[in-house]
């Protein structure tokens, strides 16, 4: 097994794809825009996850802890994609709203953190696989400390928002603090202490239990590995094309998403239509839980099972989040 990060000399690879893309299918420019409707899918999670945890507050542990894995998952993962759709303003398009909107979806996750994520998440798609500022790759300590054993590998995932949670502090070149940050701070402590104070101990486990199984040791953390582990030869991003994407907002139209960062979650299927001679040619995922299962048995499959990269390519970085190769279909000047 690979004892180190797979090595590349090359910018992120969508950009040239993008490129061949929009001038085979320029068609797809219609798909380019916003869905304001997401505001609702977000409105009826964060309904879901209160009543969840107001009829739970004195139920069984063990009826905590199966509805957490069961259905409060889901509708954290799902809020999740929401708030990743806020931080590519593809809600509305005033920014302000769209942030808005994610510290909304953010009130059942427990950690404040929708706000971060706007931030540092347009870099991951501008700079793909360099660790001083995509904080999507694992830290080198991190890989070398789960290796690749069973036990190591499990309790990466258990504990993986742990991890999401100190990667941006290497990413110096970003300010992770500033007004919207306190606000999201302000807004989601304010909201657990009255989860606590209202309703106690086990709803507050409940969410505690339902945000870490959505990103953790569960099927549907088998996205992390889905979306850029190295599960296809050298190919770094892979898409998933499986039943759940009908609860996830088509989340797995990973490469889709990338080539088009500017098209919303609704239309990333008709972006695959549209271009299918490229991406049926691609590696890519139908089943989360055979994936989980090969990412925890595989001995040649880890952590370490990443590209990383210094090339930072010729790529500038707009609050809009349109990567270059889309936005130069409106403007000469990327």
């Amino acid at each position: 097994m690979e004892k180190n990060f797979k090595w590349s000399d090359e910018s992120e690879p969508h950009k040239k794809r993008t490129k061949e893309i929009i001038t085979k299918h320029p068609e797809i420019r219609q798909l380019i825009g916003r869905n304001p409707y997401t505001l609702l899918v977000i409105m009826l999670c964060v309904a879901v996850q209160v009543t969840l945890a107001y009829f739970l507050r004195d139920a069984p542990w063990w009826a905590i802890f199966a509805a957490a894995y069961a259905i409060g998952a889901f509708a954290c993962h799902t809020l999740f994609v929401c708030i990743h759709e806020c931080a590519h303003n593809l809600l509305f398009k005033n920014r302000t709203a769209n942030t808005w909107s994610g510290i909304l979806a953010n009130l059942p996750l427990v950690f404040p953190s929708s706000v971060s994520f706007q931030k540092y998440h347009i870099k991951h798609h501008s700079f793909q696989g360099v660790e001083e500022l995509d904080a999507d790759m694992p830290f080198k300590w991190e890989a070398k400390l789960i290796d690749n054993s069973i036990l190591g590998k499990a309790l990466w995932l258990l504990f993986y928002p742990v991890f999401q949670l100190l990667r941006p502090m290497r990413l110096k070149e970003i300010a992770i603090w500033d007004k919207w940050t306190i606000i999201n701070w302000i807004v989601q402590l304010t909201f657990m202490v009255a989860v606590v104070y209202f309703l106690g101990a086990k709803s507050t486990v409940f969410l505690l239990a339902a945000f870490f199984f959505s990103v953790g040791l569960h099927p549907l953390g088998a996205r992390w590995i889905q979306e850029h582990y190295l599960t296809h030869g050298d190919q770094e991003t892979k898409s998933y094309y499986g039943r759940l994407n009908t609860v996830n907002l088509n989340v797995g139209y990973h490469n889709e998403h990338h080539d088009f960062p500017s098209v919303s979650w609704d239309k990333l299927p008709k972006v695959k239509k549209i271009a299918n001679s490229y991406y049926d040619t691609l590696g890519y995922h139908t089943s989360y839980t055979g994936l989980l299962f090969r990412f925890l048995f595989d001995k040649n499959l880890s952590v370490y099972s990443r590209v990383a990269r210094a090339n930072r390519g010729k790529v500038k970085v707009t609050p809009e989040a349109v990567i270059p190769a889309v936005k130069m279909i409106e403007t000469e000047k990327v």
